[in-house]
């Protein structure tokens, strides 16, 4: 109950600078039986903030618009519509892509190795692990709404009374399909108040995917078919399958995904490398990156890898990070890619 007032406090707090004043005393607090009581300690935390609220007049100061090309997660738009916080990726990309980034995400750190596009904005806020947000840092954050999906609700709770949305990137059924990212980011457009700028994305990602699907068919006209791997090591391999984010981007583009069985729920089948031979020729196979060095290394020295025939009698493309659990804009970033791609052997060549 005492940690549940003192987050409420500190919510309560009046500005950034008083926020922060009142973490620095709680901080250097002993809750020693042999010191201060938990109410004395709490009257004295409030005395604190009401002292400094009533000399704390400064003004916010506006960060100057960036010169760079990136997006601000304090830009004009963001101050047109609603204020979020996302620790999930997919919607964090989709809004930084639409032109509205969240104020804050998670591992921001790992962003470039996994996602890699959208770039986030220089200003925005990490939130520390994805599935464990810093509560405190969220609590100095001036925002309206948290936009998660169900893989986070266990931290809800640390957010307290700030509105909570759960929007979800995935199939509906079996089979992926252009609808379950387009509805999702529909949400997203509602959720901040911008529905008119989601249906502007959705339709020029459209055009963007057609137009990547015709520059990629003009490189290779005779590659149509493609199979999707991650590799966890040299001997095992994720397939992406039917009901991944891979089925409506290829479909879009005018293009077939080849799969091996049916995936679960995360849109993959685990396949030893081995298996690959079991497509067919035609297909051209699609390394989504990262490879660590080591799986790079051994896969040149795996006889099972060298016969068969990647790069030489059957065609090979890789991939820069593309975030698998993403929403529209992960589709996008696949198009753009496959647009300038280099594919080698079999039916690229």
């Amino acid at each position: 109950m005492f940690a549940h007032f003192i987050f409420a406090l500190l919510r309560a707090a009046p500005s950034l600078q008083v926020k922060r004043a009142f973490l620095s005393v709680l901080s250097i607090v002993s809750f020693d039986s042999q010191s201060r009581s938990k109410t004395a300690i709490s009257l004295t935390l409030i005395t604190l903030v009401m002292t400094m609220s009533g000399c704390d007049h400064a003004q916010p100061v506006s960060k100057p618009p960036s010169a760079e090309s990136k997006p601000s997660a304090n830009s004009l738009k963001n101050d047109a519509s609603q204020r979020v916080v996302s620790p999930d990726w997919g919607n964090a990309a989709t809004l930084t892509a639409m032109g509205y980034p969240p104020v804050a995400t998670g591992d921001v750190r790992l962003w470039d190795r996994w996602v890699d596009t959208p770039s986030l904005p220089p200003d925005i806020v990490d939130l520390g692990g994805r599935y464990q947000p810093n509560a405190e840092l969220v609590a100095q954050l001036p925002i309206d709404m948290v936009i998660d999906n169900p893989f986070y609700v266990h931290a809800r709770r640390l957010y307290g009374d700030v509105p909570t949305e759960s929007v979800m990137f995935s199939a509906s059924g079996k089979v992926a399909t252009w609808a379950d990212y387009t509805e999702p980011t529909r949400t997203l457009g509602r959720l901040i108040g911008q529905p008119t700028a989601a249906e502007a994305y959705i339709k020029q990602s459209k055009q963007n995917m057609e137009q990547a699907g015709a520059q990629l068919q003009a490189r290779y006209p005779h590659v149509n078919k493609f199979a999707v791997v991650q590799f966890s090591d040299a001997n095992n391999v994720r397939m992406y399958v039917n009901n991944s984010l891979f089925k409506p981007a290829f479909a879009a583009m005018g293009k077939e995904l080849v799969v091996l069985g049916e995936g679960n729920n995360y849109g993959f089948v685990s396949k030893r490398v081995g298996d690959l031979a079991a497509l067919d020729d035609d297909v051209c196979l699609l390394i989504v990156d990262p490879l660590s060095p080591i799986t790079r290394a051994e896969m040149k020295d795996s006889l099972i890898w060298q016969r068969l025939g990647y790069g030489q009698t059957r065609c090979i493309g890789e991939l820069t990070p593309i975030w698998i659990y993403g929403g529209m804009s992960s589709l996008v970033s696949l198009a753009n890619q496959l647009s300038t791609v280099q594919l080698q052997g079999g039916a690229a060549s």
